[in-house]
């Protein structure tokens, strides 16, 4: 029995924070007031509305700024080793 012990510590410790997570999780849904707006329903789109005209012109600037995340996330990515 002393064999076990850890493992069945281990495992009743998995199922009460399993619960917990699932106890957190029902109470926040049911204690959630939905509260319904046509700007949090609308798809979000590179900064611009996405129902729009097509010859509105385009802005790079929300590109540009992804690329320069990307190119100095990758840098500092090789900076850490």
């Amino acid at each position: 029995m002393l064999y076990f012990e850890p493992i069945i510590m281990i495992i009743i410790h998995l199922l009460v924070s399993i619960l917990v997570c699932i106890l957190i999780l029902f109470v926040t849904f049911l204690l959630s007031k939905p509260i319904p707006n046509s700007e949090k329903n609308m798809v979000y789109e590179c900064g611009f509305k996405p129902f729009d005209y097509l010859d509105y012109p385009f802005d790079v600037h929300f590109y540009r700024v992804g690329i320069l995340f990307l190119l100095f996330d990758v840098e500092i990515m090789f900076l850490f080793p």
